[in-house]
C-alpha cells in the first residue's frame, strides 16, 4: 500500500473466477478506486453502465458490486497495479513486470477472450505491432481471443460519448 495525503491506498486484486468468459484488462487503477477499493471507481468513468447497457451484465452494477463479475462470466483485472492520477505517470519498468504478469494470470484464469479496455494497454501488452482502434484483433494469448474497448474515461477524446463507447461493448457482447 501507498499513501495518499494522510490515507491508505489499496493495491486492487484481480477480480478472475474460473475460467471466464471474457477477462478485462485495465491500465491501471485511479487514485479514487484505490482509495475506495474498487475497479473503475471514478465518478465519470461509466464502465459500469456501459457492460449493463451492452448486456453483458443483466443488472445495473456500480464499482462497489465489481466482485460479482465472474457470477456472469467475467473478470477484471489491470496491466500495472499502482494507481496514479493519469497513467503517464507509469514507468516503462512498470508496464514490462505488468506484461510478465498479466500473461501468467491469463494462462491460470484461461479466459475465452481478452478485452483490452482501451488501445493503450492493448499497445502495451503487445508492443509496436499492435495496431489499429477498436474490435476484434488477429493475435491471440493462449487460446484466448483477444478484442480492443476504447477506454471509457470521458477524457477519451477520440470516443468521447457514451453511445461512441457503447457501440463497441455491445460488438464485443455479439463477438463473444
Amino acid at each position: 500500500m501507498t499513501r495518499r495525503r494522510g490515507r491508505q491506498l489499496r493495491q486492487l486484486p484481480a477480480i478472475v473466477g474460473a475460467r471466464p468468459r471474457v477477462l478485462f484488462v485495465g491500465i491501471n487503477p485511479s487514485l479514487r478506486s484505490a482509495e475506495v477499493g474498487h475497479h473503475f471507481a471514478g465518478p465519470g468513468n461509466p464502465f459500469w453502465r456501459l457492460l449493463h447497457a451492452a448486456r453483458l451484465i443483466p443488472t445495473a452494477f456500480t464499482y462497489a458490486d465489481d466482485g460479482r463479475l465472474p457470477e456472469h462470466g467475467l473478470a477484471l483485472t489491470n496491466i500495472v497495479p499502482r494507481a496514479t492520477r493519469a497513467a503517464a505517470e507509469l514507468t516503462r519498468a512498470e508496464f514490462a513486470a505488468g506484461r510478465v504478469q498479466l500473461a501468467r494470470r491469463i494462462r491460470r484464469a484461461r479466459p475465452e477472450v481478452v478485452a483490452f479496455v482501451g488501445v493503450t494497454v492493448y499497445r502495451a501488452f503487445f508492443g509496436a505491432a499492435a495496431s489499429g482502434g477498436p474490435g476484434p484483433k488477429r493475435e491471440r494469448i493462449g487460446r484466448a481471443r483477444v478484442f480492443v474497448l476504447p477506454n471509457p474515461s470521458g477524457l477519451n477524446a477520440s470516443y468521447p460519448g457514451f453511445g461512441d463507447k457503447l457501440i463497441w461493448f455491445r460488438r464485443l457482447r455479439r463477438w463473444v
